[in-house]
Order: C-alpha cells, then sequence, then structure tokens
C-alpha cells in the first residue's frame, strides 16, 4: 500500500528549500511519494509564465500540462522518479506550421529521454570510477540494463568522436589485448571478429613528469598494418607531434612507427626486455633438466625447485632462497650453465636498475657486445635478439626512461572491466566503455 504523499506546507508559493534539495533547474517541487518498492516518486512543474512559439516566436496559448516520467540518480539510498509536469502551448498564428507545442529544458533531460541528464552523468561517473556494472546501475535506478546504455551510449560515442582529445599527445604506447574468446569468424557470419584488439595509449608526462596513461582507442587486430592505419587516419598535425613511441618486441608495430612517424623514437619497453632474459633463463634450466634426467622438471629435483628463484631478483632474495640456489648449482657441475644463464639475466636488469641513464647505456652496451657470442645458446639467441632491436633497446636511457607501463596499466583496467561485464558480445559497445573507464573520454562532467 502506497504511503501518502507528502507536501510542503507553504499554500500559494514554491518552497525555496524543497526546490534546493531536489535541484532540477527551473523547476519546482509540487510532492513528493514514497511507494511499495520505496522509489520516491517527485512531482515538479516550471512556473506559469507566458510562452512564445518556438518556430516563429508568436505569444502561444496555454494548452494545459502533460505529465512526462523521468528515472533520476538516487536519492537517500532509493530509486527516484521525477514525474514532470509539463506545460503545453497552442501557436495561433495562422502561418506557423506548429499546432501544439511542449515545454523543454535540456539541462534537465533531453526530449523523449528515459533517464534525466544528472543520472546519466551519474551513471557514467558510476562506470568510470566505481567500476560499476550497468546491471548494477540499472538496479540502483530502478530500471532496466536497455534502459540505462541507450540512455548513456550516445553520450559516450559523441564523446570518443570528439577530435579533441588527441590534442597534446607527445608520447605513445601500443599493445593488444584478446578481447573474447569465441568464434573468430566476420560479425555478419554469427561470429565476433578477430580476437585481438591494438590499444593505443597517451604516455604523455606531465609538468612534473609523471605518466598519466589514458586510451585512445582500441582497433580490430594485431598487426602492424592496423597499427599504421589509426596513425594515418590522426592526420599528420597528431602525427608530428609525437616524440617517443613505445612500444613491444613486436617487428610489425615497429615497421608501423617507421613508416608512419618517421621523427619519432621507437623505444622497446624495458619489462619486455627483461621477459626476454627471464625466458632465456627458463629455457635453459629446462634442457638441462631434460639432459640429465631425461623428464620435465618433477618434485623433488634441484632445479625444478628453483624455477621460481631463478625468475627474481638477486637484490630480492633472502637468505633461505640463497642457500638453495647455491645448493642446486653446486649439487651438479652441469647446472653451472644454468647460474651462467642466470648471472646474464641479472646483468640484463641492471641495465635498468643503475642510478642514471648513462650508467645504464654502459651496461647495455656490454650486454650486446657480448651476449652474442655466448657459448649458451638461448643467451645467444637472446643477444642476437637484442641486436636486432639495438637502436629501440638504447633508446630507452636517451628518452627519459620512456616505457610502456601505463600501456600495461591500462591493460589492467580493462581486464578488470571486463570481468565485472561477465564478458562483451558487442565490440563497439566494449571500446566505448574501455575508453571510458580508461580516461580516453573526456567531458567537465567526468571530473
Amino acid at each position: 500500500m502506497a504511503r501518502a504523499a507528502a507536501r510542503c506546507h507553504h499554500a500559494n508559493t514554491y518552497c525555496v528549500n524543497c526546490d534546493l534539495l531536489v535541484g532540477l533547474d527551473d523547476l519546482h517541487v509540487i510532492d513528493v511519494d514514497r511507494g511499495d518498492g520505496d522509489r520516491l516518486t517527485v512531482r515538479v512543474e516550471s512556473a506559469r509564465m507566458v510562452m512564445g512559439c518556438r518556430t516563429c516566436g508568436a505569444i502561444a496559448h496555454s494548452h494545459g500540462r502533460r505529465e512526462v516520467v523521468l528515472i533520476d540518480a538516487p536519492c537517500f539510498d532509493r530509486p527516484m522518479k521525477i514525474v514532470w509536469r509539463k506545460r503545453t502551448g497552442r501557436c495561433v498564428e495562422p502561418a506557423c506550421p506548429v499546432g501544439t507545442f511542449t515545454e523543454q529544458n535540456h539541462t534537465v533531460a533531453e526530449p523523449r529521454a528515459l533517464l534525466t541528464v544528472r543520472a546519466c552523468r551519474w551513471a557514467i561517473r558510476q562506470l568510470r570510477r566505481e567500476h560499476a556494472s550497468v546491471r548494477g546501475i540499472a538496479r540502483q535506478l530502478g530500471t532496466t540494463w536497455n534502459t540505462v546504455w541507450t540512455s548513456i551510449r550516445p553520450l559516450l560515442k559523441a564523446m570518443a568522436d570528439d577530435d579533441t582529445r588527441f590534442d597534446g599527445v607527445t608520447r605513445l604506447g601500443v599493445d593488444e589485448h584478446v578481447w573474447h574468446h569465441v568464434s573468430e569468424r566476420p560479425i555478419d557470419q554469427g561470429g565476433r571478429g578477430p580476437k585481438m584488439l591494438t590499444g593505443m595509449v597517451d604516455l604523455t608526462t606531465d609538468a612534473k613528469g609523471r605518466t598519466r596513461a589514458r586510451l585512445l582507442d582500441l582497433v580490430p587486430g594485431r598487426s602492424g598494418q592496423a597499427y599504421a592505419d589509426w596513425l594515418e587516419e590522426r592526420g599528420p598535425g597528431f602525427r608530428d607531434g609525437i616524440k617517443e613511441a613505445t612500444l613491444d618486441p613486436f617487428r610489425g608495430y615497429k615497421n608501423a612507427i617507421d613508416d608512419k612517424l618517421e621523427d619519432a623514437t621507437a623505444v622497446l619497453d624495458a619489462f619486455h626486455v627483461v621477459k626476454l632474459g627471464s625466458a632465456a633463463v627458463d629455457e635453459v634450466r629446462r634442457r638441462v633438466q631434460q639432459q640429465i634426467h631425461g623428464h620435465r622438471g618433477r618434485k623433488g629435483d634441484l632445479l625444478y625447485g628453483i624455477r621460481t628463484i631463478l625468475r627474481c631478483g638477486v637484490e630480492k632474495l633472502t637468505d633461505r632462497q640463497r642457500a638453495r640456489l647455491d645448493l642446486a648449482i653446486a649439487a651438479d657441475e652441469r647446472h653451472d650453465e644454468v647460474l651462467v644463464a642466470w648471472l646474464c639475466a641479472q646483468q640484463l636488469r641492471t641495465a635498468y636498475q643503475a642510478d642514471s641513464p648513462a650508467e645504464g647505456r654502459k651496461i647495455a652496451e656490454k650486454v650486446l657486445a657480448t651476449f652474442p657470442t655466448c657459448p649458451i645458446k638461448e643467451i645467444k639467441r637472446l643477444g642476437k635478439t637484442l641486436q636486432q632491436w639495438r637502436e629501440a633497446f638504447l633508446a630507452y636511457f636517451d628518452t627519459s626512461r620512456a616505457n610502456n607501463g601505463g600501456t600495461e596499466a591500462i591493460n589492467g583496467l580493462i581486464e578488470l572491466q571486463r570481468r565485472i561485464a561477465r564478458g562483451f558480445r558487442n565490440r563497439d559497445h566494449y571500446r566505448l566503455r574501455m575508453l571510458l573507464i580508461g580516461g580516453g573520454l573526456t567531458s567537465p562532467h567526468l571530473k
């Protein structure tokens, strides 16, 4: 049973305090009701005044009021519904094509909207700042998923189509991720298209030298052509502003940078370089394990027991871990090959841990000079790989240690949002959601 409506005690005028509490521009509260579902229903209207025809400007005659129901942002931990008693007018100018019309207030709600403007802004902020799901937002608003998404999607698309968000980018990162795990058939054949999406991230530093990473765009596929096409679409003004372009060791991205960003410096990401070193050590350990025991690592095998220790930095090892490492290496002289590989990987790490870029560059140049001649084939292959990426590898020490860390952070946010949403089926929706949570959409209402 619905509770009785509450009404301000003022008999003839609107209550300023009630209007201030509800906060709808140019609208006044006339009563408040709370139904069985604890939803607040607030009835509002605008004051009586002369109305002019929107087409010809002639004074219109009053044609009464009509009620429009809107979903508003939650209030006092309850869903809120606005019943707006809109004034209607009738134009009496014979030559005017307009017969009757209804008042509009774009600061409250767009024509034929289901949600108020502030409800849409509240929902977008919840998605971006609180990592809420659309279904969770719909539950708080007391409506459906479709109602929420169809209301905020045009706003997100308008922000995504605003090219000014690409202004001021001087350092650009690129990386890929998987956005679905089903059929890669074309969308018109029932699939979802390519599994991989290439993401471009703004890694420009601020006045204090800090990186404020933000996702710029997502395009289908993982190829140099996909990256090059996106750079071409941005225009020469954007491309000329890029000074550094960070990437992982993927030749396709490097070719795109060389073709489209001729004046930019390509920088190989430090994380991926160290990862290559750790992978080489792991390959040596597995090979030696097979040569000695004839099978892959098992519980009780000394080399298998130190597999995680070999991935750790030497400065982070505890005394117990050092003892286990020494014991495993000393058990068999054939284990020395694993120790040498691990020391090479540690030398590669120290290049990035040096106190100054100049000191780190010296270590990196020593790595480039010695690794390709190492008798351990995995380290030799690593040295040849780094030789092929020599300019991008050394560029890290000449570009204020530019890296792809911000890009990896954005990928972490994308993974989180995909889990919250329980996956996506529509790539366009996915792109808009990820641009929002990745900071790629700008609006004064998102601050």
